[in-house]
Formats: C-alpha cells, sequence, structure tokens
C-alpha cells in the first residue's frame, strides 16, 4: 500500500497465490517474514456488476480478522479497490484510510502567450482525472471545503482581475463571492465550512480576513505594514495559520480569532511558508528553504524539530491527507511540473502519473469518493 506504513512482498516472491483463507500455508508465510495477507476473489454477478470478497489473514495468529462482500457497477471497480484498502487500512492501524479520496490540482499548458488552464479532480493516486474548469485566464489556490461538496479558487476571468469563485462540484454550479479592488485571493475553508479566510489588500498591504459565507460577512483577523497570506485553519477551528514577511522574511504564524493574538511558529531558515496543520494538530507541513532550495518540510510543534521530507528541488504547495499520513506536493522533473506524494515521515515517496501540461498547487480532498455497504462481515 501506498501509506508509508506497510511493505507489501512483490508477487514474484510469492511462494502461492491462496484466494481462500484455508488454502493458506502458514510456514512458507512465516518464512518470508510476512504478518498479513489480503486474499480474496472478484466474481461477475449479473450484467455490468461484480462482487468482491475478501479477507484479512493474520499469519502468526492464523485467524481471519476482517472479512466482507461488497458489490458494485463495472464503473466502480476502481472504488471497491480503494474501499478494500481503507478496510484493511483502518483495522490495522486504527486509522481511517485516504485511498477513497480525491485530489484537486491545475494545469498549465500551451505556449506562454497562449496558456490554457485546467482545474482537475482525479483519485487519491492519480488516477481518473475529471476536468472541472478551462480558462484563459490563471486559476489559482483551489480549496476543499469539509464535506468534499464545493470547492473556492481564484481566476483572472472577469476583466483579468483576481475574484474568488465557488464551485458545486455535484451540479456544476458556482458564484463570485469577491471582487474588491487589488489582491483577492488564497481561499481555504473552515473545519465547518461556514467560512473562508482569504486574503485581501483591498485596505492597503495584503491581510488575513475571514468571510462568513451564508451573509458574506467580512472580519480584518490581522492588521500589519507587512504581507500576511497564505491562511490555513487549525483543526479546532478556532486559529489560523499563515506567512508573513512581517519578521523581514517570509515565516509562519499562527493567530488565535478569539482576541487576535499572534505567534511565530517557524525560526530555523530563511523561508518558511504555504503551511498546512497535521489533522491531529501536532505538526506542520510547509514549504522550507535549505541551501536555497526549496523543499516539503515537517515541523514538530510539541518537539520543535524541523524534518525535511523530500530531496528534490523547487518542491512547493504541500497538502496533507485527511488522515495525517501522506501528503501531495508539486514538484519539477526534467523542467516539468508534476505531482509527488510522500509519508509524513518521510520514508516513502512516489510520482503520481502524469497530466498533460505544468502540473501545480495540488490539493486534498477531505472526503471519501465513494462507500460501499458489506452484504457480509
Amino acid at each position: 500500500m501506498l501509506s508509508g506504513r506497510f511493505e507489501s512482498l512483490p508477487v514474484s516472491q510469492m511462494l502461492s497465490l491462496p484466494h481462500k483463507p484455508e488454502q493458506v500455508f502458514n510456514r512458507d508465510w512465516r518464512m518470508l517474514n510476512v504478518e498479513y495477507l489480503v486474499i480474496g476473489s472478484v466474481m461477475a454477478v449479473a450484467d455490468n456488476r461484480y462482487r468482491v470478497s475478501y479477507s484479512l489473514y493474520n499469519v502468526f495468529k492464523q485467524a481471519v480478522e476482517l472479512k466482507q462482500t461488497i458489490e458494485g457497477d463495472a464503473s466502480e471497480l476502481r472504488d471497491l479497490a480503494h474501499f478494500v484498502s481503507d478496510s484493511v487500512f483502518k483495522l490495522l492501524t486504527g486509522i481511517e484510510g485516504a485511498f477513497s479520496t480525491r485530489i484537486m490540482y491545475v494545469t498549465a499548458s500551451g505556449p506562454l502567450a497562449n496558456r490554457i488552464y485546467r482545474l482537475h479532480v482525479a483519485d487519491a493516486d492519480g488516477y481518473r482525472v475529471e476536468t472541472m474548469l478551462e480558462s484563459k485566464e490563471p486559476i489559482l489556490s483551489a480549496s476543499w471545503s469539509r464535506d468534499g461538496r464545493y470547492i473556492a479558487y481564484v481566476s483572472f476571468e472577469v476583466d483579468s482581475r483576481p475574484a474568488i469563485f465557488l464551485r458545486d462540484v455535484v451540479n456544476g454550479t458556482r458564484q463570485q463571492l469577491t471582487n474588491f479592488p487589488g489582491l483577492n485571493g488564497a481561499p481555504a475553508f473552515s473545519p465547518d465550512g461556514k467560512q473562508l479566510a482569504i486574503v485581501l489588500s483591498k485596505d492597503g498591504n495584503p491581510d488575513i480576513y475571514t468571510l462568513n459565507l451564508a451573509d458574506r460577512r467580512l472580519r480584518r483577523v490581522t492588521r500589519h505594514y507587512g504581507i500576511d497570506t497564505e491562511p490555513s485553519w487549525s483543526p479546532d477551528g478556532k486559529g489560523i495559520i499563515f506567512t508573513s514577511n512581517r519578521g523581514g522574511q517570509p515565516q509562519i504564524y499562527q493567530i488565535q480569532l478569539a482576541d487576535l493574538s499572534v505567534e511565530r511558529l517557524t525560526f530555523e531558515g530563511d523561508y518558511n511558508a504555504k503551511a498546512s496543520v497535521l489533522p491531529d494538530g501536532s505538526g506542520i507541513v510547509m514549504v522550507h528553504r535549505r541551501n536555497g532550495i526549496f523543499h516539503i518540510a515537517m515541523l514538530d510543534l510539541q518537539r520543535g524539530r524541523l524534518t525535511v521530507l523530500t530531496e528534490t528541488s523547487l518542491d512547493e504547495s504541500p497538502s496533507i491527507a485527511p488522515n495525517g499520513s501522506m501528503l501531495i506536493y508539486a514538484t519539477q522533473v526534467d523542467g516539468e511540473g508534476i505531482l509527488a506524494a510522500v509519508s509524513v515521515d518521510g520514508g516513502v515517496k512516489f510520482n503520481l502519473p502524469s497530466s498533460e501540461g505544468d502540473v501545480r498547487e495540488p490539493a486534498w480532498s477531505p472526503q471519501k469518493r465513494r462507500m460501499f455497504k458489506p452484504l457480509s462481515d
């Protein structure tokens, strides 16, 4: 599994391929130091419909720990596989899996004088790409609502000025939320989905505001002569993490919404930006510059320890999986922008399938794409 928590055995090294628990020869798997087996079958049960039966077998206990049967249409075969992975992951780790979630990202293609920008949504592993929006103007800072129903993004399509839009993913309708003079950017949904944290420069320098989505009421959160940008909410919704150069260089700060008190979070390095908080609040991931190269790093907020997670250059825009185990980010390979993933401990790294054009600004969805009700346990 591409989760950073398991090491899978290549099929070529397996001594047998059991499909039922009674076909498992425990001695063979113990010799290979395999602790668990996921075994099962896929069977056509009707026109365009399939039944997946699987078991999670504990080799050392010689016991089945999970057994389920689920059904779906042919178009849902990938969703069925993701559901199995999520179920196994949760039983083994106690953490919700993220295999059934989605990612969103922007691509830019074509000559510089006539670029086409597209907003895409895909499975978390990069497959089944859907184009949500296409424009001749840049698309920036797309983010998900907590329930996965809405996305907010920045577009320059109205008079070539930045504006924030809200799009309903289900029915495709959208509405323009802001049209203030100057910068309108970096929308981020609050955990309860009722507000957006945004960046506006209508009152002078770029500052952080909150926008109530029900009544469109604005609240100015930061007031500083420096640049405050890239807001991200704390998991409890009581604070906002943001990037500011108020200390002379880009660093990460946190502001408490109750009293607007500000605390600086990062001190190591001369550049830290684009931070997001882990779901449990224990740390933040961010873009960190070291020796002149931009990497993705994680700061443990309890121990104050900073760990660089990526070894590539020009890494940007990290986005955390809803279970906190992995993150995706944009990077460069052979001069082309691609998406890559890394586990939060840095142990697992892989590139996602390439999309057409230069890929940037990924965002991991908080909501699972499809759930299935088991026919049996």
